[in-house]
């Protein structure tokens, strides 16, 4: 079994590296796709096309970081050759389960954060086992773990936040400030030196340190880019400039769009280059390492792995197998789009749909950030003022707010910046060999260039802070999360061997195959789901017309949910009722997002139609008040039952029944007659609208009688006329709402609808 099982590691740590690869490419194809697909510069299957490209030349120039999984974080001359696989084993778990979780949740993290605090659990795992062994001191520590290179390391992760934030947004604030939201009106050589610049620093810090290491240059010109940089800059910078010019004068290219592609491409295989020591250096330095072993003829818990401190070339088949491994999954992989949406929503120019809801934080920032605006205000002249509010204001182009999404989220010039930015800071620091995180400094390179284009106005600031805080808390968790895991996964293989080995493995693998089931299943739930649809209707007839699906969804889901609550109380089951619980709370702000709509709503109308907004405004209302009610039934349901309070008496339940059943065929008439647009029909339903209200008030009489004579349970009492209550306001918001339809319907009228853009 001795040779076999490391043989085992090696042939899993290899399979283990695909899979990295894949759920690794799914968490950061954010850092080079955000810009080109936010601003739809160019076709999506263009933009992968460019990226695959830019991945595989990346894959090449990333031979010499990979010395950071090698003896970056620890010292190998202080580890044995079964020490080190099980630091490795630990790491590649770890990081596998640790990126799938995040993609999972659609949340950018970083794969260089996940690796450096696995690296260093594991590490310090078996160094700890080591030193209780040899009884030494906790001091011994530094003689196991290089502690200034990973201080380095991760000094260098927090800084970089800073540093990308604040930089994007100084030279966003300067572009915008110099060319304005109007760009396409601007002279073309403004469009050309800035097309100058931007291509100059991407071809200065991607083209020539990125690929220095490939080898693709020869002596002459790196010797001279080294030497004379400021003329190999200046040069490049008038080349580019006067090309940039010809192009878009004589052939009417784009230039922005043209540094839009060519920055993906250069940001790709920064990407590449920097961070593919995340996935497969690990697995490489353990082949590595078990050569070496083998040829040494000495025994695994005998031989020293200082030889992993000398520097080795990486085979150049391995980084190209890697490099289609990650194209392959830039293609196919949906978590990846998952991932992009999130960065994507909060660089957004315009409101769109807040993901994150506000926190207390996040409201005290955006309150500081308003008191110090002001002060600089008062510094600062108002005739500056004025001209520079001049070049942020946006062009005014009404579109209805269910195309927004389909719009870019942001314009060319803010998604130039943020490639060019990110390119630069990322290639500085690959050509001195530290594993920056590329998520990181693209993602706040792109908040604080939408902080600076003022993105993030009074109607979206609290979310898109509380957004940025939580994707940064998600960073801090990382470190966290991967230093504990690791470490107790690194401790659990030390002691059990080839047992936890396989127990790890298996484990791993239901995992990631149950996250990719419950992802698929919750996919096509949303697809599937009755969802409501906004407005563009500018009639009253219109609207009835457009809203019957919305309505009969309403409905629907009102019956299931109502229906679900009394099933949960009779049988006092706390998981069905927390489930009906979230199906209320998410109509509830379905609808709540209708009523978002109803300003951008109002914007459709012309003259001839204002009246259908008093309509769409009154059936929001209802709608809500519907909402509302089913949310509160559901809540103290969930509640009382949490509680452990008693159950509801056999009368009590017996008499929700007769509710809920009549109800119920209220509920299905209605949406049979909104399904149809048959709204002669509702005349039919409103007719039982007194008997309904009578049947609710005779129940509560009885509950008032039983309350005075025998009922001794006060939550019991106070939980029935709670439902009862808001039955009653249910029933009387969905009888209006059919009293409004009914009695502006018009089957005579044609409706009128916005005409398409």
């Amino acid at each position: 079994m001795g040779e076999n099982i490391y043989i085992f590691m090696v042939v899993a740590l290899g399979i283990l590296a695909i899979t990295d690869l894949v759920v690794g490419v799914s968490n950061d194809a954010v850092n080079f796709l955000n810009s080109a697909i936010g601003s739809k510069a160019i076709s999506f299957r263009t933009i992968m096309i460019v990226a695959s490209v830019g991945i595989a030349f990346g894959a090449m120039s990333s031979s010499g970081m990979m010395e950071v999984a090698r003896k970056g974080i620890f010292n190998p001359g202080e580890f044995v050759f079964e020490e080190i696989m099980f630091i490795f084993m630990a790491v590649m778990i770890t990081d596998i389960l640790l990126l799938d979780f995040f993609n999972t949740l659609g949340m950018p993290t970083s794969t260089t954060v996940s690796i450096v605090f696995e690296l260093l659990g594991a590490s310090v795992a078996i160094s700890l086992i080591k030193i209780a062994d040899t009884q030494g001191g906790f001091s011994d520590l530094a003689t196991y773990i290089n502690t200034d290179k990973a201080a380095e390391i991760i000094f260098g992760i927090l800084l970089s936040v800073f540093i990308a934030f604040t930089i994007g947004a100084l030279v966003q604030f300067v572009s915008r400030a110099l060319i304005s939201f109007k760009f396409q009106n601007k002279s073309k050589w403004v469009e050309s030196i800035f097309g100058g610049l931007a291509i100059t620093a991407i071809v200065y810090f991607i083209l020539v340190k990125g690929l220095k290491s490939a080898a693709l240059f020869d002596g002459a010109i790196s010797e001279f880019v080294a030497t004379q940089p400021l003329a190999f800059l200046a040069g490049n910078f008038a080349f580019w400039t006067i090309l940039s010019f010809i192009v878009a004068s004589f052939l009417r290219w784009n230039i922005y769009r043209i540094v839009i592609g060519f920055g993906t491409f250069a940001l790709a295989m920064a990407f590449a280059g920097n961070d593919l020591v995340n996935f497969i250096g690990v697995p490489i330095a353990a082949l590595q390492s078990y050569q070496d072993w083998q040829a040494s003829g000495i025994t695994a818990t005998e031989f020293n792995m200082r030889g992993l401190a000398s520097a080795v070339q990486t085979p150049t088949m391995l980084l190209l197998l890697s490099g289609a491994v990650m194209v392959i999954t830039l293609w196919f992989s949906s978590k990846a789009k998952g991932v992009v949406k999130t960065s994507v929503d909060l660089a957004r120019q315009d409101e769109g749909d807040e993901r994150f809801q506000p926190n207390y934080l996040s409201r005290q920032i955006v309150k500081f950030s308003i008191v110090a605006f002001e002060n600089v205000s008062k510094i600062v002249p108002p005739s500056l003022q004025s001209k520079l509010n001049k070049q942020f204001v946006l062009p005014q182009t009404y579109v209805p707010k269910s195309k927004t999404q389909e719009l870019p989220a942001f314009d060319l010039v803010r998604a130039s910046v943020n490639l060019m930015v990110a390119s630069v800071l990322i290639s500085i620091a690959t050509s001195m060999k530290l594993p920056l995180s590329t998520t990181y400094v693209t993602f706040m390179v792109a908040m604080g260039t939408s902080l600076a284009d003022r993105a993030w106005g009074a109607e979206s600031a609290v979310y898109r802070v509380a957004g940025v805080l939580n994707v940064i808390g998600g960073w801090f968790f990382t470190a966290l999360s991967a230093f504990t895991a690791a470490a107790i996964i690194a401790y659990l293989l030390f002691i059990g061997k080839f047992v936890s080995l396989v127990i790890m493995l298996m484990l791993a693998a239901v995992i990631l195959l149950r996250n990719y089931i419950s992802h698929n299943k919750k996919t096509k739930e949303i697809k599937a789901e009755d969802s409501l649809r906004r407005a563009e209707s500018s009639s009253i007839q219109g609207v009835i017309e457009e809203s019957a699906t919305n309505i009969a969804n309403v409905v629907k889901r009102s019956n299931r949910i109502y229906s679900n609550c009394i099933r949960g109380l009779s049988k006092h089951d706390l998981d069905f009722l927390k489930k009906n619980k979230k199906q209320s709370n998410k109509l509830s702000s379905e609808i709540d997002g209708l009523r978002n709509d109803t300003f951008y709503f109002i914007k459709n109308l012309d003259e001839a139609h204002v009246g259908a907004s008093n309509f769409y405004i009154n059936v929001m209302d209802l709608l809500t008040d519907m909402s509302q009610s089913l949310e509160y039934i559901g809540k103290v349901s969930y509640n009382h039952v949490n509680n452990n309070h008693k159950k509801l008496k056999y009368n009590q339940i017996k008499e929700l029944k007769e509710i809920d059943n009549y109800l119920e065929k209220i509920f299905n008439s209605t949406e049979k007659a909104f399904v149809d647009r048959s709204f002669e029909q509702i005349g039919d339903v409103l007719q039982s609208k007194n008997e309904i209200n009578e049947m609710v008030s005779q129940k509560i009489n009885r509950q008032v009688s039983r309350t005075r004579t025998e009922e001794s349970s006060p939550k019991n009492t106070t939980l029935y006329f709670s439902l009862l209550l808001e039955s009653r306001d249910l029933i009387t918001s969905m009888m209006e709402l059919l009293e409004l339809y009914y009695a502006e319907h018009d089957s005579s009228v044609k409706p009128a609808t916005i005409p398409k853009k």
